[in-house]
């Protein structure tokens, strides 16, 4: 990881040698360096103060998702564990704790949270143990891939490659992405997982194979080209629709990728998106992305050809419009910015973690509880405060398993 850390957490810079990027603002960055450019961008952050008694939320800068990748392969539960325990163990015995008993304390670990969430102590069983440790519980944990049940994660977007500095960087890219020739109707950007017989993957790199109005980058064992970003923007580019489904999670860096290019996302799964990123998307999911059930192209195998053609021109162009206005929100500016403007994926995230932690001082002086419930059988997004939109879809197959229960 050490290349990625270089320049606060962004990478190394891109040299704009293809004409793909702009010539300032891009970077290789790794999808999961959430954790230090969070990190560096809350040092710059306007509203900091040393006082715990004046701050609307407290962040804990420790860099979870760094911690856990270290041993997630070859190392024993004991190890994997020793770092969160440690920093429990320190937190909940600070003055700052006690006011709250962690409620108004935030982390971000940039990876999903099942990397967090290990079922048993088992040896085999994946990650750590953090977010199931009792305090952990009562903070609020930001992470790139968040639980449909679980209270204590919010999913926040994955870094893309773009991270301007200045809000002229940001506008002219825009204004370049509405003016961009798309010749392709659709494409995907990935690898099969033949392993995996519910994925979809090997469906649509068939379908795309066969067809002209498809682009494929093809990402086996081995291949280098899937991680040049060079050409997968310039793939996404020239695309009207970017082809989203799960890989070895729900979500994907690919599909903020496909924003940042004005490239329409096509996704397969709620979860994908819908029911993850609820602070930075748009609740209507229609106005920027199109859905296909998995279902349709696992068992119908329906033509993807033939259902995004089936889109007018109008549309189209209705939908890229409101996807390259949601660049913005959804990309983490350059920690050295000096941006007056924009609001980016940051700026959202702590907005929206002291508008919870100051409505729930609010319902601890109006003496409410929301507690009594059993974490693990509740659909989180139907929990939400009711000035929240979010709910749960019916054809969610998460939704149906948990109303059955």
């Amino acid at each position: 990881m050490c290349m990625f850390i270089t320049n606060f957490g962004l990478g190394p810079s891109l040299e704009n040698v293809e004409g793909v990027f702009s010539n300032t603002g891009w970077y290789a960055t790794n999808q999961f360096a959430l954790d230090l450019i969070f990190s560096n961008r809350m040092k710059q952050y306007k509203c900091l103060t040393n006082d715990s008694s004046l701050a609307a939320a407290i962040f804990v800068p420790f860099y979870a998702g760094f911690d856990v990748a270290r041993y997630l392969w070859g190392h024993n539960i004991t190890t994997r564990d020793a770092a969160s325990l440690a920093l429990i163990e320190w937190l909940v015995k600070r003055p700052e704790w006690q006011i709250m008993g962690g409620r108004d304390h935030f982390l971000v670990a940039g990876r999903i949270t099942w990397d967090f969430r290990r079922l048993t102590d088992r040896q085999s069983d994946w990650g750590n143990n953090f977010l199931s440790l009792p305090p952990a519980k009562n903070m609020s944990i930001l992470v790139v891939e968040s639980s449909p049940w679980h209270m204590n994660d919010y999913g926040i977007p994955y870094p893309t490659y773009f991270h301007p500095e200045k809000d002229s960087d940001l506008s002219i890219w825009q204004d370049r992405m509405r003016k961009q020739e798309r010749e392709h109707l659709f494409c995907f950007a990935g690898a099969p997982r033949p392993g995996n017989q519910k994925s979809i993957r090997g469906q649509i790199i068939e379908q795309c194979k066969n067809l002209n109005s498809c682009k494929l980058l093809e990402c086996g064992f081995g291949e280098s080209k899937c991680h040049s970003p060079s050409r997968i923007m310039q793939m996404f580019q020239g695309t009207k629709f970017c082809l989203q489904p799960q890989g070895d999670s729900f979500t994907r860096r690919s599909a903020f990728d496909s924003i940042l290019a004005g490239c329409i996302p096509v996704f397969f799964h709620p979860a994908s998106a819908y029911t993850q990123y609820t602070w930075h998307l748009p609740n209507n999911h229609t106005k920027y992305s199109v859905f296909i059930p998995e279902d349709d192209v696992r068992i119908k195998n329906i033509s993807l050809e033939e259902r995004l053609s089936q889109i007018s021109a109008e549309e189209v162009k209705n939908m890229r419009d409101t996807v390259i206005n949601l660049i913005p929100q959804l990309i983490y500016a350059d920690p050295r910015s000096n941006s007056n403007v924009f609001k980016d994926a940051f700026d959202i995230a702590v907005e929206a973690v002291i508008d919870k932690v100051t409505k729930l001082r609010r319902d601890i002086v109006e003496g409410q509880n929301y507690g009594n419930f059993i974490e693990e059988l509740s659909w989180k997004y139907a929990l939400l405060d009711k000035d929240q939109t979010a709910k749960p879809h019916e054809w969610d197959p998460f939704f149906s398993e948990t109303k059955q229960i």
